[in-house]
């Protein structure tokens, strides 16, 4: 059994990103920028603002954060965020989900520019990514096919099970396999029989929220398992949705929660607004 280690990766992915902002400085005098709309006072929403913030500055970025209260209207949301897609010197915009009840993220993330996209979720930006076409893809996703280059694993031709089917981390995470040449099997919560589908994949991929999902009689022996998910337990650790020390034994690859997928979500958020820099130049 191998450790995917994504914290080693995402400082890798860092340490290119920020060469390149020097060398982008340098010879065209243009610094990347990352605009984050931050609405209400979620504690975990604006911890992950925070480290964004902070690998911005890492990086060499440029970075604005606007915080909202959660009485904000969605007019108001709206024109900050025409304000951003008009602001020549923001290359990428992130809207920090979820957002407040009253408020339409469909509408919201549609407002985007698909040209400052970097989170990937823009309805243009789904449609190349489906399409094969280059587009920004969705942070989280790409970290995991990054972690798969990475590691030398081949995807063409394997079997792979994407439990969790959300907008933000299945569907396009089934995209990019497909587009890989993988054989892909989508479920999610009203999957009759999960262990049927699970058990027969060569590379598991989950993301759906609940600790321990992936049970040792779920995963075939030497199979590859991607750990998306990120729980806080009663005793305040963090675990994923596998069930980690039993699971592991049998698997070829596994990553850990934490340090696994996680920091590679904001090492992609970097290198996409880059990505969005360099097409300004």
């Amino acid at each position: 059994m191998q450790l995917i280690d994504g914290k080693s990766l995402a400082k890798k992915v860092q340490a290119t990103v920020a060469t390149e902002v020097a060398q982008l400085k340098q010879e065209k005098n243009i610094v990347p920028g990352l605009a984050v709309i931050l609405i209400g006072d979620d504690p975990a929403s604006h911890a992950y603002v925070k480290m964004k913030a902070k690998a911005c500055e890492n990086v060499g970025f440029y970075s604005i954060s606007h915080n909202m209260p959660d009485t904000i209207s969605q007019d108001e949301i709206i024109e900050t965020i025409k304000m951003m897609n008009d602001n020549p010197r923001i290359d990428g915009i992130l809207v920090q989900l979820p957002l407040p009840k009253h408020v339409d993220t469909d509408k919201i993330l549609e407002v985007i520019d698909p040209k400052k996209d970097v989170d990937g979720f823009h309805a243009y930006n789904v449609g190349r990514l489906v399409t094969g076409l280059e587009s920004f893809v969705a942070c989280t996703p790409l970290g995991v096919m990054k972690m798969f280059e990475e590691y030398n694993i081949d995807l063409r031709g394997q079997d792979v099970c994407v439990v969790g089917a959300s907008n933000i981390v299945g569907k396009p995470m089934a995209a990019l396999l497909l587009n890989a040449e993988a054989t892909v099997t989508i479920t999610h919560i009203y999957t009759k029989d999960l262990k049927a589908h699970t058990s027969k994949a060569d590379i598991i991929v989950v993301g759906v929220g609940v600790p321990g999902l992936i049970k040792e009689d779920m995963v075939k022996e030497g199979a590859i398992v991607i750990d998306i998910g990120i729980n806080r337990i009663e005793d305040g650790s963090l675990v994923g949705d596998v069930d980690f020390k039993n699971v592991s034994p049998k698997c070829s690859y596994i990553t850990p929660v934490p340090g696994g997928v996680g920091p590679m979500t904001i090492a992609m958020l970097l290198s996409n607004t880059l990505k969005s820099a360099k097409a300004r130049a």
